[in-house]
């Protein structure tokens, strides 16, 4: 059939289309409502994907199968760079969890033990012997944890490196970054959703991108105090805390996102995966998750030099003491100079 106006794409456009987790490059091949009845009803796409054998070259192949599928939108992105450089990264990240998977199978075989299943089951409380039964629910916990979609998300090579400095700088040099950011977290949300709304399809599409952005706001905001602040740092924090809750004041009624910046956001996504491990989100949520939480990395790491501090401070040796042996500081001295 023809295609209508409302299409997102259109007959003979040039896309790319998920397959699982890695984004093939593809051709609309046709169109048509997923409801030949309704008008109304979603459309969906007839493609071919590129390099792969459509239903007239296998007229030699036995069994006879056909690459050409007919999809729905959620699947189709649009031939842009940014996506290209997606779907290259994807199939280099699915690549190299293919070949890891492979070398784990051939130590089993080997009857050798990978070490990262031995660093992790050292790290893993050791159950208390028990019953039978005992050992097998702590079994059956592990399977079900394990069993839970995990999220791998794209981390650029700078950034990685930009998370290894920070640790060195905070944990070994004992500095910190100051604060509150130059550019927030807020900042940097904001500057992106602007920056990526221009680029999708539909509204539909907008709405997804600002559903994520939400969602990243919530985990950091939660997760800042718990899980993303080294134990020099909580000095620092604490100081800044007592200044949100302040009846006024430069950060007065403000809070983490308002104050912290880059740093802490990348430390964020480092520990997502293992936070999403903890929901229950089914697969096609967790591949779209996946996609827009690699979208970001991607375009962070792009920006780092806009974004990332250039250096960060050396505290006084107050603030070095009380850091070391004390929990809750007292309101004033050193660490109220030093942000």
């Amino acid at each position: 059939m023809a295609p209508t106006a409302h299409a997102s794409y259109q007959k003979d456009e040039k896309v790319l289309c998920f397959h699982h987790e890695i984004l093939y490059e593809a051709k609309i091949l046709d169109v048509r409502h997923s409801d030949p009845s309704d008008k109304k009803s979603p459309h969906e796409y007839l493609v071919h994907y590129k390099g792969w054998k459509n239903t007239n070259d296998l007229a030699d192949l036995t069994p006879v199968v056909s690459w050409d599928d007919w999809v729905s939108q959620d699947r189709l992105r649009k031939f842009t760079e940014e996506n290209r450089e997606l779907a290259t990264t994807l199939r280099r990240e699915a690549e190299a969890s293919f070949r890891q998977r492979n070398s784990k199978s051939t130590l089993k075989r080997r009857g050798g033990s990978d070490p990262s299943s031995t660093r992790g089951s050292e790290e893993r409380q050791t159950p208390a012997r028990g019953t039978k039964r005992g050992r097998d629910n702590e079994i059956e916990k592990e399977e079900n944890f394990f069993a839970r979609p995990s999220v791998r998300i794209i981390m650029p090579d700078n950034l990685k490196s930009l998370l290894v400095d920070d640790w060195e700088n905070i944990t070994k040099n004992q500095q910190v970054v100051a604060l509150p950011s130059k550019v927030s977290v807020n900042q940097i949300l904001e500057a992106y959703i602007e920056e990526e709304k221009a680029k999708r399809a539909t509204p539909a599409d907008i709405d997804v991108l600002e559903e994520i952005i939400q969602g990243i706001r919530e985990y950091f905001d939660k997760s800042l105090e718990k899980i993303l602040l080294y134990r020099f740092e909580r000095e620092q924090y604490n100081n800044i805390r007592k200044r949100w809750e302040a009846a006024s004041g430069d950060l007065s009624g403000k809070g983490p996102l308002d104050t912290y910046g880059a740093e802490h956001l990348a430390r964020l996504f480092a520990t997502l995966p293992e936070l999403i491990a903890q929901t229950n989100m089914d697969l096609q949520s967790t591949n779209r998750l996946r996609e827009e939480l690699s979208k970001f990395t991607l375009w962070l790491g792009k920006n780092s030099e806009k974004y990332f501090v250039n250096r960060y401070i050396n505290p006084s040796n107050d603030y070095v003491e009380r850091s070391r042996g004390v929990v809750n500081p007292t309101p004033g001295t050193a660490t109220s100079r030093l942000v």
